[in-house]
């Protein structure tokens, strides 16, 4: 009997991550903040780059100063990022600024923060990138920091941008503060550019909660029970200090969060105020129950919540998750509805709707690139019918797979509320975890299957007229000829990894449903044989001989391993029905 387990195709992480869009976000802030011209020149130097989406400016009279958010893959976010700098050099001079937020260039902090697909050791580096490159390219010293720092003394910004433009000269000449990029001069250029600090950092959220009460001093008492900093120490109304005169603190309940009450004339309600600088360390839905179990030992009660700007997927789905096992219910359904859990027990429709696609940053900036699985099922049957050649096998067998392994996800979401099994919840919750994963890398490849194809045709409609074309042409389909075959190969590992949760829910899930698993073997089966078709006559295009050999007999393996466990699973079916 295959052991399911040691098959080398579980889908893991790398997995995801490879085939999953890379977004990081880029929050600029420009020492400029009343002169528009000035910042809608930086801000269509940022959107003069394609694949960069610009989501937000947010100009400041009194500080004198401009944040601007704009997302996108790293290095289309990175290419933005020196543009805006080189157009921020060239039009503020820091010699004539003034402002009461601290500075001390042009473009004063340019942090990269992961949004999705991405690690922060990875978005560090292209910190690193950026700052190398603006250093090279437009002569700007760059000081690195947060996660991107390359010294401890440097992880603080405050640190680093201490002294601020007026002291510059004499940073640049001590050499602990030599920067990490461009020159370690006060020359002409960098008196007029200053420099600037360049760092990756976890997102912020602006999260505000929302109470029962009008009193701003009752909300504040729940702000000072959460936040970090917590409260001052009293006895008998005065302030404890400690030896050296230093006010003694007692700190809140909540890590890496800035809170305070204060009371929205608009809405007629206080509300809990809160920053949440590292959300691996709190999260929102950490920081929203804390604060409602402060408010109920106060006798108050919170009524809802309110995100201010933007939010990354991951928030919504781990809050979504987070109450759904409170509830003890399966976490292995659609994104969708995990999100819809989300905004109702949070509440962040109470004051104004919560639109998803509005508010999440992915939703937001998504490229409508995925237009076959946007397509009902008799539009996608009549496009797959029509005499387009693509969507073509490659695509279907994406599909039928991810139709199998939906059908095992059912199974695991069924036995997770099947009467009498209760105490077994969390691991068919866990079962549908998985599932899901598998599910929603299939259903990313039935449109990257066609894109693959359509980039064979692209490449072998280009010029060939010359003997330098004709080598750029054939390049170009060799390249493209792989991508095809990798794709339909990637159809084959993901198909194949869905045969552990179909044998595990035909084993031990709900007995009603056994047959469900069945037909989603068969799915599974039919999803790598499938796939298996495209990789073959796609290599049969290929010039890379050791290439073609290598990944045919890997795939050969995986057909005969499919066929295997369907069997497996269809024998182990018809047991428990005829049982």
């Amino acid at each position: 009997m295959t052991d399911i387990v040691d098959l080398d195709f579980n889908l893991g992480k790398s997995t995801i991550n490879k085939m999953s869009k890379q977004l990081i976000e880029c929050v600029p802030n420009f020492s400029e903040g009343r002169n528009m011209t000035i910042i809608k020149e930086i801000t269509n130097a940022i959107e003069s780059v394609e694949g960069v989406r610009l989501l937000d400016v947010d100009p400041g009279k009194a500080t004198n100063r401009t944040v601007v958010t704009f997302v996108g893959e790293p290095l289309p976010v990175v290419e933005a990022a020196i543009r805006a700098m080189k157009r921020a050099g060239e039009l503020i001079d820091m010699r004539k600024h003034s402002g009461e937020h601290p500075r001390f260039g042009a473009t004063d902090v340019c942090p990269l923060v992961p949004i999705s697909g991405i690690t922060m050791e990875e978005t560090a580096q292209y910190a690193h990138q950026l700052a190398a490159r603006a250093g090279t390219e437009l002569g700007i010293p760059c000081y690195l920091y947060e996660s991107a720092a390359t010294k401890p003394e440097r992880k603080n910004l405050a640190t680093v941008r201490s002294g601020e433009y007026e002291g510059l000269a004499k940073k640049l000449s001590d050499p602990n503060w030599k920067p990490d990029a461009g020159p370690a001069e006060f020359n002409e250029r960098v008196a007029q550019t200053g420099v600037t600090a360049v760092g990756a950092r976890d997102f912020l959220i602006a999260y505000n909660v929302n109470l029962n009460t009008t009193s701003t001093r009752r909300a504040n008492a729940i702000a000072f029970d959460v936040r970090e900093a917590g409260r001052v120490k009293k006895r008998r109304g005065a302030v404890v200090r400690d030896k050296d005169g230093n006010a003694i603190r007692i700190p809140g309940a909540l890590k890496c969060v800035k809170g305070i009450g204060w009371f929205i004339e608009e809405y007629g309600i206080a509300q809990i105020s809160m920053n949440l600088t590292d959300i691996k360390v709190t999260p929102m839905h950490i920081a929203f129950d804390e604060v409602c179990k402060s408010a109920t030992r106060r006798g108050m009660r919170v009524t809802g919540s309110e995100l201010v700007g933007l939010v990354p997927l991951k928030v919504m789905l781990d809050a979504g998750k987070y109450f759904l096992k409170k509830q003890k219910r399966s976490t292995g359904i659609a994104d969708d509805e995990i999100i819809r859990i989300a905004i109702k027990t949070l509440g962040l429709d109470e004051l104004s709707p919560f639109d998803p696609q509005k508010k999440i940053i992915e939703y937001l900036i998504a490229e409508d690139n995925r237009p076959l699985i946007q397509k009902n099922l008799k539009d996608f049957a009549n496009e797959t019918a029509s005499e387009s050649p693509a969507p073509g096998g490659g695509s279907i067998a994406a599909y039928v797979g991810a139709l199998g392994v939906s059908l095992g996800t059912m199974v695991a979401n069924l036995s997770a509320h099947k009467r009498g099994w209760d105490k077994r919840w969390e691991a068919f919750s866990d079962w549908a975890e998985k599932g899901q994963a598998i599910n929603h890398q299939l259903l990313y490849l039935v449109d990257e299957d066609t894109h693959a194809f359509n980039k064979i045709i692209a490449a072998i409609r280009l010029p060939k007229k010359s003997e330098e074309e004709i080598q750029v042409r054939t390049a170009a389909i060799e390249a493209a000829t792989k991508n095809a075959i990798e794709v339909p190969l990637q159809v084959m590992k993901t198909a194949l990894s869905s045969f552990e949760v179909l044998k595990a829910m035909a084993e031990i899930g709900n007995p009603n449903s056994v047959s469900d698993a069945g037909v989603g073997a068969s799915c599974a089966r039919t999803a790598v044989i499938g796939a298996y078709l495209n990789v073959k006559i796609n290599a049969g295009d290929l010039k890379d001989k050791a290439y073609i050999n290598q990944t045919l007999t890997a795939a050969k393996e995986m057909v005969a391993q499919a066929k295997q466990l369907e069997e497996e699973i269809l024998n182990l079916v018809e047991e428990k029905i005829d049982a």
